[in-house]
């Protein structure tokens, strides 16, 4: 949307707007296109609009050229431009300008190839990966396999200490086969091993590298400039390898403004051309504006409330449950954020997903059933100190609410709203009871590894049941889709249950940017086109 008018194709799915957009970029009849849109239910009247539309956004040419000042959503000293070490979306969106994958998840979240040619298995264990040639890092060396073995072998490593460890816990051998070829041996099968890789941890660095500050890698943009908390200037890859696209932008300076209403003021100030994650309130002020537009994501990301099950007060079953039903989810996403959310059920595979187990009852908000497990726990009459911050997206708003809710039942919330910078290394994971905010990740296998298993480093309340571990295992290896689906089904299930986590809604990205700005399409893995907008924006001046 561009000011106040409306958008058609954002009532598309991404599968129903990329079938619509390979139409017109084919040529079909609009005949054609609209049996193509009656196939899916809509009739002809709204068809021409999505024609229209459709046809407008395919006409718009990319131009090169100019600067653009960018706003992400939080910053910190512990910035990283580290692939393996990468904790935050500041550190995603300038990872995905300085280096690439060897593959990339498209807007369906499949994976395409990218420095990877080819990707081969067999049964699903041992992989081969045939290498893009005549690729250069930005200092001019040549990417060989050798480079490849390196970046994959850095994250077995404990001395690394990467944040994907335990997603890179399956590969039991790594090694070169050729210089343009990499052959990896999984300790069990998974078929889902490309999408792994598609992740944003498993980016590719020169082999030996050590100081990653300088961002050498092969992607769209050389880092000229970054300061950790401070912020980074990307400048053009006049010798990017891909050929026929981005990237398009001169350069890009990026900061973090963790405030909303001051990364809001920079947009509607002409100082930023982008921002990401603005809030509904702030996005009814930018669509009163015909020179600023939102983009609206539907995604995996949610903001949980976190309660630690290795100390008290969430060490007491009585008193996890009595939380959850505090949390009223429809007023949730209706009043913090303006329905521009889902609602969810304590279980963190979103609609979207093809796993998503949708027979799970719905855990109502029910104030009687909260008190009586919050008696059982003892925690009528007691204080709660909760920890909230502007860091986790709408969690100072959902924790007044859940307030307000205790205090009916005789249960004392108090909250503790702290600063965004540094929250994330300093409350998140280490206060009692707090909040935390997931990005979207790829499949059902990466999340639950990433934040569910009992090893992993990001398990938020620190849940631990060996039947799930079990199971992890066992549906990654699984090839028939029926018994893998019941698998993560049976999963979700225990998470529901037992896990010390509560996500009453499942959140919409919503990005804001100039009208002159380019190129910006929304991606399930998540806001400012699942972090790598940098190679395809321009600016129309």
């Amino acid at each position: 949307m561009t000011g106040q008018s409306f958008d058609p194709l954002s009532l598309l799915s991404l599968t129903e707007r990329q079938r619509l957009m390979q139409a017109v970029r084919t040529g079909a009849s609009r005949r054609d296109v609209l049996a193509l849109l009656g196939a899916i239910g809509i009739g002809a009247g709204f068809g021409g609009s999505l024609i229209g539309a459709a046809t407008t956004a395919h006409a718009q040419t990319p131009k090169k050229g100019g600067k653009i000042r960018v706003a992400g959503f939080g910053t910190s000293t512990a910035d990283t431009l580290d692939p393996a070490k990468q904790s935050y979306s500041t550190d995603y969106c300038r990872c995905s300008m300085f280096y690439n994958g060897l593959v990339d998840l498209d807007a369906t979240l499949t994976p395409q190839m990218s420095l990877a040619e080819s990707m081969t298995s067999d049964k699903a264990t041992v992989w081969t990966i045939k290498l893009r040639k005549g690729v250069q890092f930005h200092d001019g060396k040549e990417f060989k396999a050798e480079d490849v073995v390196f970046s994959l072998q850095r994250h077995l490593d404990p001395a690394t200490g990467s944040r994907a460890r335990a997603l890179a816990a399956q590969m039991k051998e790594i090694v070169a086969t050729g210089t343009h070829e990499v052959t990896v041996t999984l300790t069990g099968p998974n078929a889902d091993f490309p999408v792994v890789l598609g992740t944003h941890h498993f980016l590719i660095a020169p082999a030996g590298t050590t100081d990653f500050s300088k961002g050498i890698g092969t992607g769209p943009y050389k880092c000229k400039e970054f300061t950790p908390g401070v912020r980074s200037i990307a400048v053009r890859n006049e010798n990017y390898w891909k050929q026929g696209g981005g990237p398009y932008v001169d350069e890009i300076e990026f900061f973090g403004i963790p405030d909303v209403g001051a990364r809001v003021n920079a947009l509607m100030a002409g100082d930023v051309q982008l921002v990401g994650n603005v809030n509904p309130a702030s996005a009814r002020l930018i669509l009163a504006r015909n020179d600023l537009a939102i983009m609206e994501t539907k995604s995996g990301n949610y903001t949980d409330l976190v309660m630690r099950l290795d100390q008290p007060p969430g060490n007491n079953a009585d008193f996890v449950l009595g939380m959850k039903l505090l949390m009223n989810r429809n007023v949730i996403r209706r009043n913090v954020f303006q329905n521009y959310a889902e609602v969810a059920n304590d279980q963190p595979i979103p609609p979207m997903n093809r796993y998503h187990a949708k027979d799970i009852p719905q855990r109502p908000f029910d104030p009687e059933k909260a008190k009586f497990h919050m008696n059982k726990a003892g925690a009528i009459g007691s204080t709660i100190p909760v920890v909230t911050s502007v860091a986790a997206t709408g969690s100072v708003e959902m924790g007044l609410l859940l307030q307000q809710a205790a205090q009916a039942i005789g249960v004392k919330i108090e909250l503790r709203q702290v600063p965004a910078d540094g929250y994330w290394s300093n409350y998140w994971m280490k206060v009692p009871v707090g909040y935390g905010n997931i990005n979207p990740r790829p499949s059902a296998d990466v999340l639950f590894s990433l934040f569910f298993a009992s090893t992993a480093a990001w398990n938020e309340s620190g849940w631990k049941n060996e039947k799930f571990d079990q199971l992890l295992l066992a549906a990654r290896a699984e090839t028939d889709g029926a018994k893998r689906k019941q698998m993560y089904t049976d999963m979700q299930v225990m998470v529901h249950e037992s896990s010390g986590i509560g996500i009453p809604v499942f959140i919409s990205g919503l990005d804001a940017h100039s009208a002159k700005l380019k190129g910006l399409t929304p991606m399930g893995t998540g806001s400012l086109m699942g972090y790598a907008f940098a190679e395809h924006v321009w600016l129309d001046a």
